[in-house]
């Protein structure tokens, strides 16, 4: 049999040290294809381009590898990908490894998860990793063991229909990390704040701060894996629907006149 065939994306940018990490940790399963944006897309979420276009261009990477760099999204890198580079749907996609976790409500604005959902949507098997430390010299070398781990059960396990997963990774050396943990995505939120500033023109404008609040204590959620010293692996759909709302809203079904 030959080889899978597994994308790699990002949305820290085609030069960042995390997807060169991700990448070196994914080189021995199978062929690959890099195609990340070709600067920082941090926060777009599932954003894509419309109104303008887009550009593909070939990079030259690390330890002599070529990859492609798109001007646009994350999401915009898997549709190039699927849809213009490759002819045949890749295998697996993993995206990542994020600078920085993509826990709890993360999920809804990371780059890194969308690029990931994007895939599980037209039906590869994705998965977005997250290194909980933002720092561009982070050490990377427990999050390459752990890729490597969940890769290969990825790829000789079929993923649930209409799932991806989400798996965010301590800061720790690979000796403190106290296992894997299948959990659920924490109730939590981001409390912004604005910090107004003035411009030399006298015009005011904003940083956005904030800090991220947690409103769950149960023990089987991702930032309770976390906290913990576990590797957390969490389930993601792309199916909005609030299926647990569905019984209390039948009522409103009508027939109108």
């Amino acid at each position: 049999m030959s080889k899978p065939h597994i994308l790699i994306c990002n949305d820290d940018g085609i030069t960042a040290p995390g997807i060169q990490n991700l990448t070196e940790a994914v080189k021995s399963f199978g062929h690959l294809t890099i195609v990340a944006p070709d600067s920082p897309q941090s926060g777009m979420g599932h954003a894509i381009s419309v109104g303008k276009p887009l550009r593909l261009y070939e990079s030259q990477l690390a330890h002599g590898r070529t990859g492609w760099a798109c001007s646009g999204t994350p999401v915009d890198c898997v549709k190039l990908a699927t849809g213009v580079l490759l002819k045949e749907k890749p295998d697996l996609l993993v995206s990542g490894i994020n600078h920085g976790a993509n826990s709890s409500i993360s999920v809804v604005y990371s780059g890194t998860m969308s690029a990931a959902m994007e895939g599980a949507i037209e039906g590869i098997p994705s998965i977005g990793f997250s290194l909980c430390d933002f720092s561009h010299q982070a050490d990377f070398s427990a999050s390459q063991e752990i890729v490597k781990i969940i890769v290969e059960r990825a790829l000789n396990n079929p993923m649930p229909t209409g799932t991806l997963l989400n798996v965010n990774i301590p800061a720790l050396p690979l000796d403190q990390i106290k296992g894997i943990r299948i959990t659920r995505q924490a109730i939590g939120r981001w409390v912004e704040e604005f910090d107004q500033r003035i411009d030399p023109a006298g015009r005011p404008y904003y940083w956005l701060t904030g800090k991220f609040k947690i409103e769950d204590d149960g023990l089987d959620t991702d930032e309770w894996a976390l906290a913990n010293g576990f590797v957390s692996v969490c389930p993601v759909q792309f199916d909005l629907t609030a299926h647990h709302a569905l019984p209390s809203l039948n009522h409103w079904n009508m027939h109108l006149p």
